[in-house]
Formats: structure tokens, C-alpha cells, sequence
């Protein structure tokens, strides 16, 4: 087996039938972290000891007949916003270096690592989360594994290196206005941006907490789902994760999508979309032999309310950091934060009721359709260092509109899978769209499209240099 770019699920076979050892296949993990993140700069910090204690665990446990978990012996990493016992959460900031060392996992992290995941370090983000490039001012930007001048995407930047440059197979991030999915679609990998509330966020650091979410990203469909499964349930220590009882994903994957009504996002979700976003959708729909088209109403709104409530929830978060330390914030975060805090309360009112009667509008459309399949970036990888792109005939700053077709998504917490069409020179993703707790649906047409060679993770050439 290549354990490079072996999927969760390979891995967990090969340790629970006992062809290959947890140690073997995290000692492999770490030797090609130390090998290939000097290229990809994905991970600020790699925790060998605690992952080779926990794999040897794992073969005790297998050894003596016991339980060994449904992702035995898979190498994990985590955005470095979530707790790591004994570690600073940066959240790839330089004033958290100085915060007090965690003293236990996140949610997350605990619950991996209970059905047999190995945790081997944490990962490079943008700052605050406050991005979606993946450049990072204090910590360097974690590169794209398919072309190093290009960025991964943000903020998840790391997360979407690590995975598609085949360093680990599973990663965790999270997505406030796009910071799963973008990587994901950039970087050429699947990533899951949960119903808001499906999964914990206790021990994440915040962003905007009336829109954060967690989620993993992986290179299969199958992969996301174990994870996803591995991490649900409810937690109190997450004040708006769901008291719903977990609802497994995993063995309902080969329904495929037969049956099921899928529409294509019209409108909004059409305009601006470069050609390479245009072909990746258009497969995705002829796979599926999606007719339908469906405007979802008011969505240039609703990216503008979200914008709204992001930047006065994440200024207001900030604003003592602001005060205080202002100079040791990336330049372009602590701007768009400052000005996040200066946005009139009266117009912070006006987005959140808008926000509710656009999710009863767009939730109303799934009366009569399943999923909504859309874009997920309107162009592949930028280079680093690139400030603007044109979009639908108008040039823009790149770093806040990188999420055009994301945010009108995350606004009101629905289930999205993003899935990688391995266009060359370099892959784009599309989004699959479903009603609040329905990830199985959108995993399921993954999981379709994946066995269907519509959408795949490619291996990426860095790896071999």
C-alpha cells in the first residue's frame, strides 16, 4: 500500500486485519511530514511522541483481541484553532504564542482519536481565520501541493496542503464563510462543512460564533463520512451543538444518488464563474443528469449580510487584542476587524433579521428538490501573493471574494460537501448542497460521483520531487 495517498478507510483495514501495524503507518506519516512541509509549509507543530504512543496503543489493543475503533490507526492533523493538550492554540496568530498551554483536546480531537485516529500535529491557517488565501504573515502561507507558487485556500490553508499533498489522509477545519470548502476546491481534495450545530466546537477558538462550524476534509467521500460519524454527537460544552442523537453516515453511501432530486444553482451562482468553474459543474450535471435549475433568492444579499455580521461579530471578539496589540496583527486581518467593530449595531440588526427570512426561503426550496449543486470557488488556485482577480467584468480584492459562491451557504448553517473534478493544469470543486441535517444526501451523491470517476483527489507531483 502507498501510504501516501492511502484513504482513511484503506488504512483501517489494513491495521484492523492486521496486515500492517498503527506504528508502521504513523511513522510513515511523520517521516513524510518531515520530508515534504518544508515545500508545503502545512503544519506549525508536530506532536511525534504523543502519535507514536498512541499507535502502539492501538496494536496492544489489537494484539489482545480488543476493540480498535472505526478509523484504527489513521493519521490525523488539525487546523491549529483546536486544542491540543500540552500546545498554545495559535490560531495562526503571534499574540496567541503567549496564551496558556491547553490542558485537554478539543471535542473533536477526543472523539477521533476514541474510534482509533492518531493525531500527529497541528496546522498552518490564516490569521483569525480572517482569510481565504491560506497566506499567512507570521507563520508564511502554507503552498498549493499541486503548483507551490499557488495558495491552497483559506483559512483552512494547511488542512487542504496536508491532505492533498499526501502528508496525512484526514484533516480537520474549520468554515465560518468558506474555509473548508475553498480549500477543498483549490486544493483538489473533499472537505464537509457540516449543518451549524451538528458537530462540537468546544475547545475551537472562535471566529464568528454565529456562523462558525467544524468539519473534516479528506481524500474520498468514504473518508469524510468515518470522520464525520467518528465526531457526532452532543456536546454542553458547545452551546449550540444539537441534542440530536448521532445519525451515521458511512452505511448509507452506496444508496448513490438514484432518486434523489438534485437541481443546479441558477443566477447568482452562474455569474462571474471562470471557464474552468463552468466545466466542473457542467460534468458534475451530466453526471447526474441534473435538469432542474433554481434560483436561490436574494443570494447577492445574503453575502452581503453575511459580510456584515462576520466582520462586526469578529471585530467585537477582537477588540481588547485590537486595543492593545494592534501592531501584531497581520496588517490586512486587523483592518478588516477594526472596521467590523465600527459597523452601527442598527445595521448588525438589519442582517440578522434578513438572515432569518432568507433560510426560510431557501429551506422552502427543498420541498421540491434534495440537493443544490453549485460552484465552490469561481476560479482554481491563485498565485501567492496575488491581491485582485476579475470577476464578471470587474476587478476585486481577492482575499475577501475568494467566497462568492460559499458565503450565501454558510450564512444559514446548510450541509455541504465539496468535491474535487480533477481538471488539468489544476483541479476546482464543485458544492453539493442539502437541507439541515441531510449530510447523508450530499455524501451520498459524493460518494456517486466518486465511484463514477466524475470527481476524484489526484496525486500531486511535489510529492515525488
Amino acid at each position: 500500500m502507498d501510504l501516501s495517498w492511502a484513504q482513511a478507510s484503506e488504512i483501517v483495514a489494513a491495521v484492523g486485519s492486521g496486515r500492517m501495524s498503527a506504528r508502521e503507518v504513523v511513522g510513515a506519516a511523520l517521516a513524510r511530514v518531515a520530508q515534504h512541509d518544508r515545500r508545503l509549509n502545512a503544519f506549525t507543530a508536530v506532536v511525534e511522541d504523543r502519535a507514536l504512543a498512541k499507535a502502539a496503543a492501538i496494536d496492544a489493543a489489537r494484539a489482545r483481541g480488543g476493540a480498535v475503533g472505526a478509523l484504527a490507526g489513521v493519521p490525523f492533523a488539525v487546523k491549529n484553532l483546536f486544542d491540543i493538550a500540552v500546545l498554545a492554540t495559535l490560531a495562526g496568530s503571534k499574540i496567541n504564542r503567549e496564551r496558556a498551554l491547553a490542558v485537554r483536546d478539543a471535542t473533536a480531537i477526543a472523539r477521533l482519536e476514541a474510534q482509533g485516529a492518531v493525531l500527529v500535529g497541528a496546522l498552518n491557517m490564516g490569521e483569525y481565520a480572517y482569510d481565504f488565501t491560506g497566506e499567512n504573515v507570521h507563520y508564511g502561507p502554507s503552498r498549493n501541493p499541486h503548483d507551490l507558487a499557488r495558495m491552497p485556500g483559506g483559512s483552512s490553508g494547511g488542512s487542504g496542503a496536508a491532505v492533498a499533498g499526501g502528508l496525512v489522509p484526514l484533516a480537520l477545519g474549520s468554515d465560518t464563510n468558506g474555509s473548508i470548502r475553498l480549500p477543498a476546491s483549490l486544493c483538489g481534495i473533499f472537505g464537509l462543512k457540516p449543518t451549524y450545530g451538528r458537530l462540537s466546537r468546544a475547545g475551537a477558538f472562535p471566529f464568528v460564533a454565529s456562523l462558525d462550524h467544524v468539519g473534516p476534509l479528506a481524500r474520498s467521500a468514504r473518508d469524510l463520512a468515518l470522520a464525520y460519524d467518528s465526531m457526532q454527537g452532543y456536546d454542553r460544552d458547545d452551546p449550540v451543538c444539537a441534542d440530536r442523537a448521532p445519525e451515521p453516515v458511512t452505511p448509507l453511501l452506496g444508496r448513490g444518488s438514484g432518486g434523489l432530486r438534485i437541481a443546479v444553482a441558477a443566477g447568482y451562482f452562474r455569474i462571474g464563474a471562470f471557464p474552468e468553474a463552468q466545466s466542473a459543474l457542467e460534468r458534475v450535471v451530466t453526471a447526474l443528469g441534473a435538469k432542474t435549475e433554481i434560483e436561490i433568492p436574494e443570494a447577492r444579499q445574503a453575502r452581503a449580510a453575511a459580510y456584515v455580521i462576520t466582520a462586526s461579530e469578529g471585530g467585537v471578539l477582537h477588540l481588547e487584542r485590537l486595543r492593545r496589540r494592534a501592531r501584531d496583527f497581520d496588517p490586512v486581518v486587523r483592518d478588516r476587524l477594526i472596521a467590523g467593530a465600527m459597523i452601527p449595531s442598527s445595521l448588525v440588526v438589519k442582517a440578522q433579521k434578513f438572515r432569518r427570512w432568507y433560510r426560510e426561503q431557501v429551506l422552502a426550496l427543498f420541498a421540491d428538490v434534495d440537493a443544490i449543486v453549485a460552484p465552490a470557488t469561481p476560479c482554481t488556485a491563485p498565485l501567492l501573493g496575488q491581491q485582485t482577480f476579475v470577476f464578471d467584468g470587474v476587478e476585486f480584492p481577492l482575499r475577501a471574494n475568494l467566497g462568492v459562491y460559499t458565503q450565501p451557504i454558510s450564512f444559514i448553517g446548510l450541509p455541504v460537501v465539496a468535491v474535487p473534478v480533477p481538471l488539468k493544469p489544476l483541479p476546482i470543486g464543485v458544492q453539493i448542497i442539502a437541507a439541515p441535517w441531510r449530510e447523508d444526501v450530499a455524501l451520498r451523491i459524493a460518494h456517486a460521483l466518486e465511484r463514477e470517476g466524475v470527481v476524484a483527489a489526484g496525486k500531486t507531483a511535489h510529492a515525488d520531487a
